[in-house]
């Protein structure tokens, strides 16, 4: 008999989700453009059941798995409000589909395992938001991650925040201010006057800031200040990195840690790969610099697939990586 596997991503975005078997690795996805709801408690289990349920019944269609054995949930959310997925997803997913083994993991596990496997490292993650994880094998490291009013510094809606400032330097003629970013950002949100009231009252101002970080790398070849915004940012991000990453001496039987990026951030391309690069070299000389393998949704299959052949050697604690096995 094959042992099925249930693989879910849950971030501002939606739902991804896989089912595969160890024995076929091969795996079939689905997605939601939904975000789980998050209430008083945390993150909601049971609208994450609401939207998984029909997911992974096309998949048992399309795949011919029934029963998945094991299952793992990587969730936005989970490190700070995950007590009731703790006290309800797994019995939840066990009822629904005969899962004996479940994981719960912060989606910046996933987004590690993803990137680099169970190898000790680093991995920056950038979208809206920014943090970095890190673990030498015994326990997760986390810097960062503090959403964009009291940290995510480097993240996306850090870049935005900044090059919109350098925008209203220039509207202002006060120094430092930038003349192509204000074209920009006039072009984006309308006359600058109307910029507060457009994005002070706005729920998702953190995602409206970081809309406009695209254009201050795009602006970043020819402007010094949207060039210096960047270089900021990479300085935040190594920051980070080094507050997570293994030392030499904790990995020396093992090796150089790896440090990668992942997450939509770097989409961004050169304007902040290259002075990311520099920076890194500079603050952990004995990393090394490794392209991700994959992206959380991948982490999860991996963590998946380690738990359920018994190779799974990531720390686990309640709020990073929680394995709750329904057979025992």
């Amino acid at each position: 008999m094959e042992h099925g596997i249930l693989a879910v991503d849950s971030g501002g975005s939606g739902l991804r989700v896989a089912l595969g078997t160890v024995e076929r690795g091969a795996w079939a996805r689905r997605s939601s453009t939904v975000p789980v709801r998050t209430g008083a408690q945390g993150v909601d289990p049971a609208h994450l059941m609401e939207q998984l349920v029909p997911l992974v019944s096309e998949l048992a269609a399309e795949t011919g798995i029934g029963r998945p054995v094991t299952a793992v949930v990587g969730a936005a959310g989970f490190s700070t409000l995950g007590d009731a997925l703790r006290a309800g997803l797994p019995a939840a997913l066990a009822r629904e589909f005969g899962v004996r083994t479940t994981a719960l993991a912060a989606d910046a596990v996933t987004a590690y395992v993803g990137a680099l496997g169970q190898r000790p490292g680093a991995v920056i993650s950038g979208g809206t938001g920014l943090i970095a994880i890190g673990t030498e094998s015994t326990a997760w490291r986390r810097a960062d991650g503090w959403g964009h009013l009291l940290g995510d510094c480097g993240g996306g809606a850090w870049i935005g925040r900044a090059g919109l400032e350098a925008a209203l330097r220039a509207h202002d003629g006060r120094a430092e201010g930038s003349a192509a970013l204000l074209a920009c950002a006039e072009e984006q949100f309308g006359p600058m006057r109307g910029l507060p009231g457009l994005l002070y009252p706005r729920a998702d101002r953190a995602a409206v800031l970081a809309s406009f970080a695209p254009r201050v790398a795009a602006c970043a070849p020819d402007d010094p200040v949207a060039a210096g915004i960047l270089r900021a940012a990479a300085r935040h991000m190594a920051d980070s990195a080094a507050a997570v990453c293994p030392t030499e001496a904790e990995t020396s039987a093992s090796g150089a840690p790896q440090v990668a990026v992942t997450g939509g951030l770097f989409r961004m391309g050169d304007p902040l790969l290259l002075p990311l690069d520099e920076e890194l070299a500079r603050r952990l000389p004995h990393a090394r610099r490794v392209t991700a393998e994959g992206d959380p949704l991948h982490g999860a299959v991996r963590i998946a697939t380690a738990l359920a052949t018994d190779a799974l050697t990531l720390p686990r604690d309640k709020t990073m990586l929680f394995v709750v096995n329904h057979a025992s």
